[in-house]
């Protein structure tokens, strides 16, 4: 089967998922991130021309601060014409369909489209529609993907660790609603990390989680022991539906990261989280602040690795 993700030369099309992405698309990108990395930085380079003249839509139909900054700074700095739209004030709000409020702005001459939605596959649906020449790029769609955040940690594991090959990885928390938690371990597989665990109460791990090459643990202090990146997650509180959970409170105690529990680790671990953190509940703010975290230097990088992306679109 044809990945929908590649044009018929091998070269990315459109970046829906880091699911099915070959190892060389996902160290290319990785690799330019490194080269914009100064420049999404704020350094004396503040912008460069590669998307000049080119128009990027920016559709959440989903609420977003972080994501939606980031790729509109990231287009500015590759000196695209950026148009965010307001969905709440749009004529989707009035009934028009998702497909035709994308033909409308295609005949606006938008060149790429980056969309975050409710509803899984919203991206690939667009990505099919739409002609060879635009481009999507899925900023998170349900539960199913976000390529762009696991991409952007998996650059923050590179930066600080070097290599893939020789690490432990655990990610902790609401793996069933996570679309994050997906693309980490479909990208961390690929790029060759060799033990990836996951430690979540039995309620908030999807059914046959095992398939995805992943060891599961439900005890957080054996799920720890000599991990070298320790990846937390939000819990989805507005995707769950009935009682998954005890309390908040009840959470913490059991899957919350704090110092004692991360001494369990290695000693150069690092503590990830992609946001918004909810301290007290995920994560101790001791750990959030502390020096094993590289939580701001992810939202940094994140810019960089949303320029790397739509560069490569672009063919840049």
């Amino acid at each position: 089967m044809n990945n929908p993700q590649l044009n018929k030369h091998g070269e990315l099309q459109h970046l829906l998922s880091t699911e099915g992405l070959p190892v060389s698309i996902l160290r290319d990108i990785l690799d330019r991130t490194a080269s914009f990395v100064n420049v999404a930085a704020g350094s004396e380079i503040k912008k460069v021309p590669l998307l000049h003249g080119k128009s990027v839509f920016n559709l959440f139909f989903e609420n977003s601060t972080r994501t939606r900054t980031t790729f509109e700074i990231a287009a500015k700095r590759l000196s695209a014409d950026v148009v965010n739209l307001n969905i709440g004030s749009s004529s989707s709000s009035k009934g028009e369909t998702l497909l035709d409020t994308v033909d409308n702005l295609c005949a606006m001459h938008a060149d790429m489209f980056v969309v975050r939605h409710s509803q899984s596959g919203a991206a690939h649906l667009i990505a099919r529609h739409v002609a060879p020449r635009i481009h999507v790029i899925n900023a998170g769609d349900g539960r199913h993907a976000h390529p762009t955040q696991a991409l952007l940690d998996m650059f923050t594991i590179r930066h600080y660790k070097k290599e893939f090959h020789n690490l432990r990885v655990v990610i902790v928390g609401d793996i069933l609603h996570s679309r994050v938690a997906r693309s980490q371990i479909h990208a961390l597989t690929t790029l060759g990390v060799p033990e990836v665990r996951v430690i979540a109460p039995r309620t908030l791990l999807p059914a046959c989680v095992e398939r995805l090459g992943v060891h599961v643990y439900h005890d957080m202090l054996q799920g720890l022991r000599e991990v070298d990146v320790v990846m937390m997650l939000r819990l989805q509180n507005e995707r769950m539906q009935g009682a998954l959970l005890p309390s908040a409170q009840e959470y913490f105690k059991y899957y919350g990261l704090t110092q004692e529990k991360l001494a369990l680790a290695k000693a150069d671990a690092i503590v990830m989280h992609p946001g918004p953190m909810n301290r007290g509940v995920e994560i101790d703010s001791s750990v959030a602040d502390g020096t094993h975290s590289v939580i701001l230097p992810q939202v940094t990088f994140g810019i960089a690795v949303r320029m790397a992306a739509m560069s490569m679109l672009a063919g840049k």
